[in-house]
């Protein structure tokens, strides 16, 4: 937390933080001014809202698909198959997005040639770099995301679902009724701790996954703070803009809490 002093210094690696010059709000002023800031801004913005959108409810809705099925052979294997992706390094899953995508030996323009169509070099198109990002962050996640949902899911108390047969509640009815309420909070609470990361888009992914051709809707405040704060050498500037994004991702978590406590009942406080 002290080293958040360097956001209003301008610093000096022979001179150290404490005798570096004080500047103040400059490079805040400077972030806020630049004509980068409001396309990071938009970028970070627009991949988290479509992150949410797609990503948020598909762990939520593969839980609820795996838990009715009754084939527990097929079941385990299933969940085996989802969840190893998660276990990937970045590294190697862009490597993989790039070998299905290439344009030249790609199996995505291997099926669109087939099709009759020209190959697309989808890496360098920027209006298709949001639709990677968030569909392969939704591959390699979607299925470490169920544990949590199943975890969920299993403290339910069978009783209810006893009741709800006696009742004559087919399998929807009681997925409706019983399963969903039963893991409100844990959807409630992990949606409050998405919110707070709204800024966070993933340095690691994308910044294996965009190029200059793909800054118009790839850059975002991750990887313009390690241009500008690790390779033009400005710290103090990279600094300010890390703790910009911290300042924002505090105020929306407390807010997204605040109204879900009023509106649900329900939040992390």
């Amino acid at each position: 937390m002290a080293g958040i002093v360097i956001a209003f210094k301008d610093l000096s690696l022979t001179k150290g933080i404490l005798n570096s010059d004080w500047v103040g709000w400059y490079h805040f002023e400077t972030l806020l001014t630049s004509s980068n800031f409001y396309r990071v801004l938009r970028n970070s913005l627009l991949l988290s809202f479509y992150q949410i959108v797609w990503g948020f409810p598909a762990p939520i809705l593969l839980a609820l698909m795996l838990n009715e099925v009754r084939h527990l052979a097929f079941k385990r294997v299933t969940q085996t198959i989802i969840y190893f992706p998660h276990f990937i390094s970045w590294v190697v899953m862009a490597g993989i997005v790039m070998s299905f995508l290439s344009p030249s030996t790609g199996i995505v323009n291997y099926v669109l040639h087939t099709l009759g169509f020209d190959s697309v070099a989808f890496l360098l198109k920027p209006e298709y770099f949001r639709s990677i990002i968030v569909s392969s962050e939704v591959w390699k996640e979607v299925g470490w995301g169920t544990i949590i949902y199943f975890a969920a899911i299993s403290g339910i108390d069978p009783t209810l679902y006893e009741s709800a047969t006696i009742d004559g509640a087919n399998r929807f009815q009681k997925m409706w009724h019983i399963t969903l309420p039963g893991i409100a909070a844990t959807i409630v609470i992990l949606l409050l701790l998405k919110l707070g990361n709204i800024l966070d888009n993933g340095f690691e992914q994308i910044y294996l996954l965009y190029n200059p051709m793909t800054y118009a809707t790839g850059d975002v405040f991750e990887t313009y703070t390690f241009r500008i704060g690790l390779q033009q050498g400005r710290i103090s500037y990279g600094t300010a803009v890390g703790l910009f994004k911290a300042v924002v991702g505090f105020a929306l978590i407390m807010s997204a809490n605040s109204l879900a406590r009023k509106i649900s009942k329900k939040s992390i406080w």
